[in-house]
Order: structure tokens, then C-alpha cells, then sequence
């Protein structure tokens, strides 16, 4: 996540490169038969890194499709498709449950939060992935499991702003 470098100010541009230079790197998963999504904002793209969020977030029996990615490498039950090739799906390995869950938060970004501050960038994440697993229950019911999640929670300003 993160801005193109050429819509900063002139003074804040990296003048590094292209693509991931000055991005945030989040990683997903999405449960086929639940539907539920859980992604977490990581330092690093490593291969300890991503493994340990798939091992984390995975039943050990599980099949786990991948984009290509070397560091998805050495997965049990893994299979990926190679997006650099052009390959999307190949029967039932594909990435696109996950992706329709990164297309609706980079909508957000787009659209609503123009700017998600690295500071704050994983309870954005935490906010759409919420909303992603409670979208079938009806309005009355969303806002019902909201507020129960919301039970004894606090924000303190300072903690917002320091």
C-alpha cells in the first residue's frame, strides 16, 4: 500500500525507483469455505515472513494457492499460479478471493481514506477485513456484532496522535 511517488510533493519523492520503493507490504488469506479473511501488515516480504503468516492462519491440512513468489516455496499442500506469465487460474488454483478482498481496500484508499499512515495502516486493514467477514449478515446485524466488538474498547487522542 502505499502513493505513487509522482503525486508527493516534490520534497517527499524517494527518487528510489519504481514499484514496492515507499510501500507498506500486507499479507492475506482467505478461507475458501468460510470466506473469512485475515491479513497483517508485515516488515518484510521474506519467505520466514509470509510462511509463518500462512502456517499461522492455515489448518495444516489445508491446500494453500499462492501467487508465484519464492517465498511461498516450501509450503505443504502449496500450489500457485504465475501472475508474471499471465496465468490467473488453473482450475481450482487461483488467487482471486483474496485479490476481490485487496481491490475493495485500495478502493477505500482511492476513494474514502486518502491517506493511510503507516502508523495506522493495520487498523485499517483489521477495519476492512471486519467488514469483509461480517458482509452477509444483514445491516442490523453488523451493526449489532460492532458494537459487541466495540464493548470496553478505547481510542485515548494521544494514542491516535503520538
Amino acid at each position: 500500500m502505499g502513493g505513487r511517488e509522482r503525486n508527493k510533493h516534490k520534497q517527499d519523492r524517494l527518487n528510489a525507483g519504481r514499484g514496492t520503493v515507499g510501500k507498506v507490504a500486507i499479507v492475506g488469506a482467505k478461507d475458501r469455505a468460510s470466506n473469512r479473511v485475515a491479513a497483517r501488515v508485515v516488515e518484510r516480504t521474506d519467505q520466514g515472513t509470509l510462511q509463518g503468516f500462512v502456517v499461522d492462519h492455515t489448518d495444516w491440512q489445508a491446500e494453500v494457492y499462492t501467487d508465484s513468489a519464492s517465498a511461498y516455496k516450501g509450503l505443504p499442500n502449496h500450489a500457485a499460479v504465475a501472475h508474471s506469465a499471465g496465468e490467473y487460474v488453473r482450475g481450482q488454483i487461483h488467487t482471486n478471493g483474496v485479490e476481490s478482498f485487496w481491490s475493495m481496500l485500495k478502493r477505500a484508499h482511492k476513494g474514502t481514506f486518502h491517506k493511510m499512515s503507516r502508523k495506522h495502516l493495520q487498523r485499517y486493514v483489521n477495519e476492512f477485513a471486519g467488514r469483509h467477514n461480517i458482509r452477509e449478515l444483514g445491516t442490523l446485524s453488523q451493526m449489532a456484532f460492532v458494537g459487541r466488538k466495540m464493548m470496553g474498547r478505547q481510542l485515548k487522542y494521544k494514542d491516535l496522535t503520538a
